[in-house]
């Protein structure tokens, strides 16, 4: 170990040095002194005292930059014998890598199809169902999947808005968290994966919809944080397109004629229109913390309909040819619990609609894009973990349907893109079925974090560091969003089993019919694969609490599926 001596202090790489006032508060020489001797040293170091670090931050320009700003602080009011005073703080040197940040980037209702690095995943015909043409292409997004990882079945444990997003920040299924469907508010008790990074330290933030205080709509700044610090640029409810930063906060850009604000373009421009003005947000918290651990969620509230976007992006993909997919005119032989006659199914194909659609994907991938650039500025790109996902699907006219809310593949089936430089290799491709609920105790094991008691999903940090499958259980589930009794569904890489009070159980065969067309669950040879995941779920119904699953007509089929029904 290093050691060295300064004004009878010693120094000792891989130990701890005290700096008090008195300490600093010599001659202006001196502070520069001091700096020298903390870079020359190499190391890295952080702040004990959770208010130093919240501390008004000193910009000082020099080749020390890396040195928290907190120190630079301290050590430059100290020399400059300025009133300021300080208790005695703490600086450890530890020779280890700084703490990783946390950047989240989650979009809302979107095909996993428009991602070019998912595209790639796919057979030619499932890549391109809205027709070869019909291509958006996302760069920076392939860019983040091409440094880490790419999940092929990563699943909203239930394909809709609130309680997706409360199974990923919780880890805990949608039922135990008082958020299993739209508008619900998350229990007080709920603690988030951004909650335990708070606690230890880190900055943290939140821009854009939130979708978990219940109606308020747009309802900037909800009281409860749920350990996001910053939350001013956060709004629980709405697909508004235009927002502005006045002296009184964030406001919607767009009025109707009685002053309420609504979903119209009303001239959004590259600073107003929703997508940039909340990436503009996330890169000026980025700037702010970026000498300390932070954690960011970005909440993008396109590709939502309504299928709107700024200019360029409005007619870039007019000029493309874009058919309906195969399976729109096939609908009349859709299941129950997708009926062509039910809730969000659409009886007319429009290109139109799609073109923007897609040119909300593209506007996504530009700002994105500029993120990654701020990142990359700053020295950041290689300490920063990012996450690219959704909170659920967009069947974009599939089986003749739109939106979400069942159990199809562009319904739940959503993007899940890891980089983590010196955490998962470049390249990883995780093919074993994982749902939101996975994500908070995943991530915070990836970043060496302990994970609540309370959490129900699973850590799947082996998956992505080194693909081990001897002890995996490759089956994640679905529900609908309620309590009453709907559906619940068991999915793996290639099955997905789908029982129902509305209709007889369905297999889906995602390796022979990706298409989701035909009922395999009568097929001989899939009698096994029926029984495991009718298994499966009762024994999910028991350990999750889950309403649906508590007798009924729900638990009849799984027993019966499975060989346990009682003689």
């Amino acid at each position: 170990m290093g050691k060295d001596n300064f004004d009878g202090k010693r120094w000792e790489s891989g130990g701890n040095i005290s700096l008090d006032h008195a300490h600093c508060q010599n001659k202006l020489s001196t502070g520069f002194q001091i700096l020298n001797k903390l870079d020359g040293l190499g190391v890295q170091y952080r702040l004990h005292s959770a208010a130093h670090r919240k501390a008004v931050q000193t910009e000082f320009r020099s080749p020390f930059r890396r040195i928290p700003p907190m120190l630079r602080a301290v050590l430059l009011s100290s020399v400059l014998m300025s009133p300021l005073v300080v208790s005695s703080f703490l600086v450890t040197n530890s020779n280890a890598a700084s703490p990783p940040n946390l950047l989240i980037i989650q979009t809302d209702e979107h095909n996993f199809r428009t991602l070019g690095c998912y595209r790639e995943t796919l057979t030619k015909d499932q890549a391109l169902i809205w027709g070869e043409d019909a291509v958006v292409e996302t760069p920076a997004i392939d860019s983040i999947a091409a440094r880490g990882a790419i999940c092929t079945s990563f699943y909203a444990t239930s394909p809709v808005c609130t309680p997706s997003r409360a199974s990923f920040f919780s880890g805990r299924y949608p039922q135990n968290t008082g958020s299993f469907q739209n508008d619900r508010p998350l229990n007080n008790d709920v603690v988030t994966f951004a909650e335990v990074l708070r606690r230890d330290g880190y900055a943290t933030g939140y821009a854009g919809k939130w979708h978990l205080d219940g109606p308020g709509k747009p309802q900037w700044a909800p009281e409860r944080k749920f350990g996001f610090s910053d939350n001013r640029f956060m709004f629980n409810r709405g697909h508004w397109k235009k927002f502005e930063l006045t002296d009184q906060g964030p406001r919607v850009g767009a009025t109707s004629k009685n002053g309420q604000p609504n979903y119209d373009l009303a001239g959004a421009d590259e600073k107003t229109f929703s997508t940039d003005w909340l990436a503009d947000r996330a890169i000026d918290f980025i700037r702010e913390h970026a000498d300390e651990p932070f954690c960011y969620h970005l909440s993008l509230p396109d590709p939502h309909g309504p299928n709107t976007v700024r200019s360029p992006y409005d007619d870039m993909y007019m000029n493309r040819v874009i058919r309906a997919p195969m399976t729109f005119s096939m609908s009349k032989d859709n299941p129950k619990w997708a009926s062509a006659s039910g809730k969000n199914s659409v009886g007319k194909f429009s290109a139109e609609s799609m073109a923007r659609y897609f040119g909300m994907v593209s506007c996504i991938d530009d700002n994105i894009g500029q993120i990654l650039a701020t990142l990359d500025e700053l020295k950041l790109i290689d300490n920063t973990i990012i996450v690219m996902t959704s909170d659920h699907g967009d069947l974009c006219y599939e089986h003749g349907r739109l939106n979400k809310g069942n159990a199809y593949e562009g319904s739940a089936k959503i993007p899940m893109i890891i980089a983590a430089p010196g955490l998962i290799p470049a390249g990883t491709r995780v093919d074993q079925a994982l749902g939101t609920v996975d994500f908070a105790p995943t991530i915070l094991s990836l970043m060496g974090k302990s994970i609540p008691k309370e959490v129900e999903g699973r850590d799947a940090t082996e998956l992505f560091k080194s693909n081990k499958t001897s002890k995996w259980d490759d089956i994640t589930f679905l529900r609908a969003a309620t309590n009453s009794r709907a559906w619940v569904a068991a999915v793996t890489d290639r099955y997905k089993l789908v029982v129902s009070v509305s209709d007889v159980p369905w297999l889906f065969d995602l390796e022979s019919d990706p298409d989701e067309l035909k009922n395999h669950c009568e097929t001989p040879k899939n009698a096994a694969v029926v029984a495991r995941l009718s298994k499966a779920l009762l024994k999910y119904g028991v350990d999750s609490n889950d309403p649906q699953l508590s007798d009924g007509p729900l638990v009849d089929q799984l027993k019966s599926l499975s060989g346990t029904l009682a003689k």
